[in-house]
């Protein structure tokens, strides 16, 4: 039986905060907010000293139906009450062989990797939706320990739950790993053309093919080209799950 305190690696204890590491925090909260004001994201930050959630926006999403505070105040308990079962272990899997990962990088190198993985949330009134959560750390400790994390969740671009990747900033390698064979493997990040770009940016926009064909100075049959390129290279369906995969994976 999963408890809470599984998702509390002995690899990434922290029982206790110095003075100077207290220092780093400043203000940093009122950047958090100030963030979450300017997106349709849900934001949460994860303290691992305190075992809790130190701060969850107002962005609906997240909160099935709470209120900031009321999902603040449950901590990890949310996940036990809100997760789909067969995630909760999901989620479980993915704490335990992301601290070990992470045990494995350079301490300087720890703050810059974030870990993306899609789980299934059930609200109150029953719906069960696929979200994305991007984790990643914001301080750690002088031992290189994770102490706070920042979360941000959207709506999934995928259709199950699992889609484990590690980003490295700056970095167009991506660790992926394989659910099945439970190892980690390295994968290319997918790179759009300029042309691709221009097909989301202005599908976004809400204009049609012929627009996007005036507007670039190119026929409608070069337009339906790059997007039958677009969604073969995102392995998408339509125009919608492109701009949903891209917007997700930061490729636009």
């Amino acid at each position: 039986m999963v408890i809470e305190n599984d998702f509390f690696s002995s690899n990434n204890t922290v029982n206790k905060i110095s003075e100077d590491e207290t220092l780093k925090l400043a203000n940093y909260l009122e950047l958090v907010k100030a963030f979450a004001r300017t997106t349709y994201s849900s934001i949460y930050i994860i303290d691992y000293e305190k075992k809790g959630f130190e701060y969850v926006s107002e962005n609906p999403l997240f909160l099935c139906d709470h209120t900031p505070e009321e999902v603040q105040e449950l901590g990890y308990a949310f996940y036990f009450k809100y997760v789909v079962k067969e995630d909760l272990d999901l989620l479980l899997k993915i704490n335990t062989i992301g601290f070990d990962f992470y045990q494995n990088i350079p301490l300087e190198e720890r703050i810059h990797h974030t870990i993306s993985y899609d789980f299934r949330l059930r609200n109150p009134s029953g719906k069960t939706f696929l979200v994305n959560q991007k984790l990643t750390p914001i301080f750690l400790t002088n031992d290189g320990k994770i102490w706070k994390s920042i979360c941000i969740i959207s709506l999934s671009s995928e259709l199950q739950s699992g889609n484990i990747k590690i980003y490295k900033k700056g970095e167009n390698k991506i660790f992926s790993y394989d659910l099945e064979g439970n190892f980690w493997k390295t994968e290319e990040k997918i790179t759009l053309t300029s042309r691709e770009k221009e097909v989301l940016q202005y599908s976004i926009r809400g204009f049609t093919i012929a627009n996007m064909a005036e507007s670039m100075f190119v026929s409608v049959d070069t337009i339906k080209f790059h997007k039958r390129k677009l969604f073969t290279k995102l392995g998408v369906g339509n125009i919608a799950e492109a701009i949903a995969y891209a917007t997700s994976n930061k490729l636009i």
